[in-house]
């Protein structure tokens, strides 16, 4: 399974941003797929998840402002990131998980870079 990750650059705080991830297979055979971050000096953690289901659930610093969703045509899960802020500012990561009778699988895209000026 291939993940792509774009849509990053550098926006002004209070700008907006979206983030595609678009995946090699189809996302039904994923059981979720996920966003992650990492800043300088900073461990990965989680920005936001989807299930296969559609259930969502996100990291507390992004809640009422970030969306996730995805486009089960278009194999591509989307980050909606309002109102950023400077904290906002990391490398940001598509993660899939998949539950095979062999075992569970991960896999990550690269990254994109998002910057976000105050």
């Amino acid at each position: 399974v291939q993940l792509q990750a774009s849509g990053g650059g550098l926006v002004q705080a209070g700008g907006s941003l979206r983030l595609p991830c678009a995946a090699s297979i189809s996302i039904f055979s994923l059981n979720t797929m996920a966003w992650y971050r990492q800043a300088p000096g900073n461990q990965r953690e989680l920005v936001a998840r989807i299930t296969r289901g559609g259930e969502t659930n996100y990291g507390d610093s992004v809640k009422g402002r970030f969306t996730i969703s995805r486009d089960n045509a278009k194999n591509t899960v989307y980050l909606q990131m309002n109102n950023l802020k400077p904290d906002d500012t990391a490398v940001y990561y598509c993660k899939a998980d998949r539950a095979m009778l062999a075992g569970r699988y991960e896999y990550w895209g690269q990254g994109t870079l998002v910057t976000v000026s105050s």
